[in-house]
């Protein structure tokens, strides 16, 4: 996969943990979504093997804005790559971001 000109890259947690908790279903729904309404040469999604946030999955990770998305759900899987394809910001479920050269927990995992 050559990802030159990729400006958003999904990765999708399918570790056991989340692949209980829905994740195909999450993964589905952004690969829908993108090829319905993106440009698809813009924006990748990879499935991955486990991130270690288990319990606050189906997890979600955006880069190159290094977020991270818990209890991710179809209604909210679709919410967030429409925000990213428009540009718009998308803090539901957001527990992780990328900012200053690190990560910083913005939200109680627990909260949801």
């Amino acid at each position: 996969m050559d990802m030159e000109g990729i400006s958003d890259h999904f990765l999708l947690c399918h570790g056991k943990s989340c692949t209980r908790k829905g994740a195909e279903a999450v993964t589905q729904v952004i690969r829908e979504t993108i090829a319905e309404r993106g440009p698809a040469k813009t924006v990748h999604t990879t499935k991955t093997l486990c991130n270690g946030q288990c319990k606050y999955g189906p997890i979600v990770i955006l880069y190159p804005k290094g977020n991270w998305y818990q209890a991710m759900t179809p209604i909210l899987a679709r919410q967030l790559v429409l925000a990213t394809l428009q540009r718009q910001p998308f803090c539901n479920h957001r527990f992780y971001r990328y900012t200053q050269g690190h990560f910083q927990k913005e939200n109680d995992p627990k909260e949801g």
